[in-house]
């Protein structure tokens, strides 16, 4: 079937946003005793929304009970509103691929377990308010990915089907969400995890530069 819709996962996809997501971690965590944790350490706490972040990062840090889940939590969120640009750029060749998606024709969408708002925040401040149909970051109600139901959300919005999407992201979560789906997932080499994490669950591609993506865009 024709490729009409592309979806992107947020960080470690679209955006290098590892510098904020430390910066932000690491002040509220501090408040509470714990950190500072690398950019390697946090590559792995991350994908899985806010809460799962924090809650890793306290584990890590000897809080096994996460009895300071509930603090340090409110004061990650106060931070990361103020602070979600800190340090974020879209990878090499992100821009290039998008304009090149939207000059044949094809909708894309972001699809994040970020929370909404700084979702928003993050893809109007680098690339502008009109260039993605679709924008879905977490959102109270809906569980984040891996559960395919913000995706199916999006793709309904899209009113495309999922065997005319392809689903872009950087982790096992990324990979799990897009086969919840039906779409055809690739993975990306560029973000935050490995080849070998992304193979093992079941990639229908991997590449190593975004550009890479049109060879799988079906035009007919």
């Amino acid at each position: 079937m024709k490729t009409q819709l592309v979806i992107f996962d947020l960080d470690g996809t679209l955006s290098d946003s590892i510098h904020s997501i430390k910066y932000c971690s690491d002040l509220a965590l501090k408040e509470f005793g714990f950190g500072p944790f690398s950019e390697d350490e946090y590559k792995y706490f991350i994908g899985d929304g806010a809460a799962k972040l924090i809650e890793r990062a306290l584990i890590a840090g000897g809080d096994k009970n996460l009895s300071n889940f509930d603090g340090a939590f409110k004061r990650y969120k106060e931070i990361f509103a103020l602070n979600c640009m800190y340090k974020v750029e879209p990878y090499d060749g992100i821009v290039e691929l998008l304009k090149e998606l939207r000059s044949r024709g094809i909708k894309i969408a972001v699809l994040s377990n970020k929370p909404h708002a700084e979702t928003i925040k993050v893809i109007h401040t680098l690339f502008g308010e009109d260039t993605f149909d679709i924008i879905f970051g977490q959102k109270e109600g809906i569980p984040v990915k891996p559960d395919p139901a913000g995706g199916k959300l999006v793709l309904e919005e899209a009113g495309i089907p999922a065997t005319a999407a392809l689903y872009l992201g950087d982790t096992a979560t990324d990979m799990k969400t897009g086969k919840g789906l039906g779409a055809f997932t690739i993975g990306a080499l560029w973000g935050f995890r490995t080849r070998e994490e992304l193979e093992s669950n079941n990639a229908d591609a991997i590449i190593s530069h975004p550009l890479d993506l049109l060879k799988y865009v079906i035009e007919q």
